[in-house]
């Protein structure tokens, strides 16, 4: 896609333009914001470098295209980590810049941003990419630093330091490359924990020299220190275009799809195992479940919400509009809500329904997680839900950016939305597909390699939110030969990551299904977990007495295989109950209060519980069940038909 590039003078702007280039995508223009007093050099805006702004005039001419710039009026009035639209805010001018250069260039589609770390920096860019039109371009985000300062040092960037202001970085250290102070950079980090590219705003630095320069580079000509006050020193320069040779410069490759723990999950013993012919289907289509609501004490259940309008259109308007009755009667709206599960009775209809779903997220900043397939329904679309009732501050991760670090979110949903409560942290997972996160193309590898890649996805969510724990874990699959691989890449996967302990591996369901989004062959979602100790270690005796009489270890002996996650001392559990036998299931379910999703491909009659038709189920070890139930237990839930 053709783009435009933001720039600062700093190697982050320009390395992720090489990795635009790199990845086919043509320069058209670049952009820059810059003091409205250009006496000043430094404004400390929360959000744009302005340093050696007095320089960046020169930058149109090695890149030859042409620049635009604006003036930073706006303060940093809006500080939250999520930015929507707010007067006088300096994002107001942002969007001024790049209305202005998408009107001069109409056929542009994305824009560079050289964020690495920074949630502030990457959701404000996309907030103005979204209202625009554009796609946020971000190849640098959750790199590791000294991986990426390493390919920066060996790229041919030429960038010096133009302002230090950490510990151990101090005047000496301005005007040098980066190639010379990286060692120094290693050694604070392991001393200090500085970032090693600055992210902590330790150091910011100006370009001279790009591979993709053409014929011109910048020269010094003359540098001045200037002492900031907090130990903060930049420089002054005055610099001069200089010619070079032209050449053709080398593309920079993008990182192993697969990190390395991972990579060895692709060995699966049962590769080339015969693909079975799909399960027929079930006798659930010709039955509509009943809208089921549990009321929690933290949350609210809504599920198996259908319509009999004509129309995908006309049954999805119709679904959000019987779900908005019901939040209404709990005093809930739709940015309460944390997750939504979507089954179709064709995928081919996804686009029609989701054009419909996106109108009733359209001004919430972190819509719900996500998960979608295809399975066989009686009515084209049922929806199932989670509200919190105690959602503030809203807390997850929308990442609409596209770079190396996963799928970006095209469409109205997060990749996670947290439950904050007091002694843990509840995150729900949006499903991941096999996507290759820098085209948004669906990998064409083997099973293998596009579970592991899947699941990769969705450890990388977690790690960013910092909610990391595998609470309650469902792998989709179109096919059971499948189950096997799926088995392997799981415990290769648990094996590499210490904090899945023996008794969290075993919190994973595979289900088969007849479809997922975008043809995939493979589908990871669920919930992680993550407990917050500090918050109820210096609860009184009496209160963990009693907590410990309430949530006693349950027993589920008349199940054939069960699992149980349980969350700080019980305080919230999730329980995976299998069986074949349809009598245990409904013993069961009878004067239960607790929320239950039920996989099966079996007719059930009963309206308590969220179904979830599946041609087949399965637990960790990939055995075949009739039936799973995942039970959430909490502490006083209560139960309301409808």
């Amino acid at each position: 896609m053709k783009f435009v590039a933001l720039i600062s003078g700093g190697k982050d702007s320009f390395f992720n333009i090489y990795h635009c280039l790199s990845q086919g995508h043509e320069l058209v223009a670049i952009g820059n914001l810059y003091p409205q007093d250009e006496s000043i050099d430094e404004i400390d805006s929360f959000m744009f470098q302005t340093v050696g702004h007095d320089i960046i005039d020169y930058y149109s001419q090695c890149l030859e295209v042409p620049l635009y710039r604006q003036k930073i009026v706006g303060k940093s009035s809006n500080q939250n980590l999520e930015y929507s639209h707010t007067q006088n805010d300096e994002i107001e001018d942002l969007f001024k810049l790049l209305s202005t250069i998408k009107r001069k260039h109409s056929d542009i589609e994305g824009v560079s941003c050289g964020a690495i770390l920074s949630h502030y920096q990457r959701t404000r860019v996309e907030n103005v990419c979204d209202r625009l039109g554009l796609t946020s371009l971000t190849y640098l985000w959750q790199r590791n630093q000294n991986d990426l300062m390493l390919e920066m040092c060996e790229s041919g960037l030429d960038a010096r330091l133009i302002k230090v202001a950490a510990i151990g970085l101090n005047a000496k250290h301005l005007g040098k490359p980066l190639q010379e102070v990286y060692p120094h950079l290693l050694k604070l980090n392991q001393m200090y924990d500085v970032h090693i590219c600055g992210e902590g705003g330790e150091f910011e630095t100006i370009v001279l020299d790009c591979p993709f320069f053409k014929t011109k580079k910048l020269e010094i000509v003359e540098q001045k220190v200037v002492t900031h006050p907090g130990d903060v020193f930049y420089l002054k320069l005055k610099v001069q275009i200089v010619d070079k040779q032209e050449s053709s410069f080398p593309l920079l490759s993008p990182p192993p799809l697969l990190e390395h723990g991972l990579a060895d999950a692709t060995q699966s013993d049962h590769l080339h195992d015969d693909v079975a012919a799909p399960s027929p289907m079930s006798t659930y289509s010709t039955y509509t479940p009943s809208v089921s609501v549990v009321d929690t004490p933290s949350k609210l259940f809504v599920s198996n919400i259908t319509s009999n309008v004509g129309t995908v259109e006309g049954q999805t308007e119709g679904i959000f509009k019987h779900l908005h009755s019901i939040l209404k009667e709990y005093a809930l709206t739709f940015n309460d809500i944390q997750h939504v599960n979507v089954l179709l009775s064709d995928m081919t209809l996804f686009a029609r329904m989701n054009k419909i779903y996106a109108t009733f997220f359209a001004d919430i900043y972190l819509p719900p997680s996500r998960i979608c397939l295809e399975t066989e329904i009686s009515t084209t679309i049922q929806v199932s839900c989670i509200i919190l009732k105690k959602i503030h501050p809203k807390t997850g991760i929308h990442v609409r950016s596209r770079s190396y670090w996963a799928p970006q979110n095209i469409g109205p949903y997060s990749q996670s939305i947290i439950d904050l409560q007091r002694k843990y942290k509840l995150a729900s997972l949006s499903g991941q597909i096999p996507l290759i996160p820098a085209t948004m193309t669906i990998s064409e590898n083997n099973i293998a390699f596009n579970t592991a890649l899947s699941l990769q996805h969705l450890d990388r969510v977690e790690e960013v939110i910092g909610v990391t724990n595998p609470a309650s874990i469902i792998c989709f699959v179109t096919n059971s030969a499948f189950v096997p691989i799926v088995v392997d890449c799981w415990n290769h996967y648990a094996d590499t990551r210490e904090r899945v302990s023996t008794s969290l591996r075993e919190n994973l369901v595979i289900a088969e299904v007849s479809a997922l989004p975008r043809s995939a062959d493979v589908e990871w979602g669920g919930f992680s977990c993550e407990e917050l100790c500090a918050s109820y270690d210096d609860d009184d005796d009496d209160d963990d007495d009693e907590a410990a009489t309430i949530f006693e270890e349950p027993k589920f002996d008349s199940f054939e295989y069960y699992n149980t996650c349980s969350i700080a001392n019980g305080s919230y559990r999730f329980i995976s109950l299998f069986t074949s036998d349809i009598n245990v299931v409904q013993d069961f379910l009878k004067n239960q209060s607790s929320f239950v999703t039920l996989l099966t491909s079996e007719f059930l009659q009963h309206s308590q519980f969220e179904y979830f038709p599946v041609r087949k189920v399965y637990n960790v070890e990939g055995k075949e069940y009739k039936f799973c139930l995942i039970v959430r237990q909490e502490e006083s839930s209560k139960t309301y038909g409808g």
